[in-house]
């Protein structure tokens, strides 16, 4: 797969040890990958990566620890980075909104700058979110315009990558900010058609530019898919609740999302960082990868959905007006990614429900841990639509 350029080579993965990172690692050492992890130790007992123990090389280390950082880079030397560690929750940015802003911004400078400070990097891929796009706080939304949606306006095709950055909650503004320094670091260090070009007598003040490392960012949809804890998501709540016999409460039932499942945009990443390996610089950008428009389904729908895989699963419907803030659509239009990478999308709504639940439900009754039989599943799928990937 991804032509073998992964075979062998040594690759660092920020958040390692998260929902969407400990799917990532069990991926690249399927594809012969020399992974190192660098990420906080696990946030919640059961998780995914303590469950699938890879083997890999785990550092835990903090991205605001700028000295760590750089010397687990210094030390392992991956020529791929993908940065996927974030404090990645909504809900809980609104309690802590400096440390949503230390950890997604000055965190994300902290893993470019030591990059910049090694000759073995050559590709990063930076993780951010959907929820990075300016998106207006409450109905009426501008019908017709790029920055909204309303039930009517069925033909707006979704957020773009040249779209404004913005954010309304502190989760979303900090993504919105780690886009600007994405882009701001890609412009000023790691421009491959700007080489260093001041006298050397300016070594001393100005630090160097880094053209051989190319930079892209990468934006997804709400992720779903066995292994993941979180709080304050909807299929982990929905989990939690059937495992305890009891009713999940459901807020934002008419909120509408991308739904995916997890192995869909790390195909996506893992094609960005294939391209990005090979010197292809003219990838070095924005990315999204979200699923079909039939997979942009309300929270409703979700829940009634998977409410037919697993018989354990009750909820209740509630809408509380002092809750906080959230968008209520988020669509990406990734026409991007499917005319220029050529990445298409492999499962359905219904086949990534149902995988996921089945993952939970195995889990809960019978102690089996599905995730590699999922990848293999993925994978199979995919060749039987002949995506360009699986070669």
């Amino acid at each position: 797969m991804f032509e073998g350029i992964y075979k062998g080579r040594r690759v660092l993965v920020t958040g390692h040890t998260g929902f969407k990172g400990s799917w990532l690692c069990l991926w690249l050492k399927h594809l012969g990958a020399d992974v190192v992890g660098y990420s906080l130790s696990p946030t919640t007992n059961p998780n995914h990566f303590e469950l699938l123990h890879p083997e890999i090389i785990s550092i835990t280390g903090d991205i605001r620890d700028p000295g760590k950082l750089e010397e687990t880079i210094l030390c392992y030397k991956p020529e791929m980075v993908f940065h996927l560690a974030a404090q990645s929750l909504v809900r809980y940015s609104y309690k802590k909104p400096v440390e949503t802003f230390q950890t997604n911004v000055i965190g994300t400078i902290n893993v470019f700058e030591a990059c910049r400070k090694t000759e073995s990097v050559k590709a990063i891929v930076n993780v951010t979110s959907d929820k990075c796009y300016e998106n207006p706080p409450s109905p009426p939304f501008n019908k017709g315009g790029r920055g909204g949606f309303s039930d009517d306006d069925r033909e707006w095709g979704g957020y773009r990558e040249n779209d404004p950055m913005g954010g309304y909650d502190p989760y979303s503004a900090s993504k919105g900010c780690a886009e600007l320094v994405t882009n701001c670091y890609r412009n000023s260090f790691f421009n491959p058609s700007h080489p260093l070009t001041f006298p050397l007598s300016h070594l001393l003040t100005l630090s160097p530019s880094h053209p051989h490392i190319l930079l892209a960012s990468v934006r997804a949809g709400n992720v779903i898919g066995g292994g993941d804890w979180a709080e304050d998501r909807l299929i982990p709540d929905i989990m939690r609740a059937a495992e305890k016999n009891e009713k999940a409460i459901i807020r934002n039932p008419k909120a509408v999302r991308p739904w995916q499942h997890v192995l869909e945009p790390l195909s996506g990443y893992l094609m960005l960082g294939q391209k990005l390996l090979e010197g292809r610089k003219e990838f070095a950008e924005g990315w999204n990868f979200g699923p079909d428009d039939e997979s942009n389904i309300n929270v409703e729908s979700v829940v009634r959905q998977i409410s037919l895989e697993w018989d354990k699963i009750e909820y209740d419907m509630r809408t509380n007006a002092d809750d906080p803030h959230e968008a209520g659509l988020l669509k990406l239009d990734c026409s991007k990614a499917h005319a220029r990478l050529n990445w298409k999308p492999v499962w359905d709504i219904k086949k990534t429900l149902g995988i996921t639940i089945r993952w939970y439900k195995e889990f809960y009754e019978h102690g089996i841990i599905q995730s590699w039989n999922d990848l293999h599943e993925y994978i199979e799928d995919a060749v039987k639509k002949t995506l360009i990937w699986t070669k």
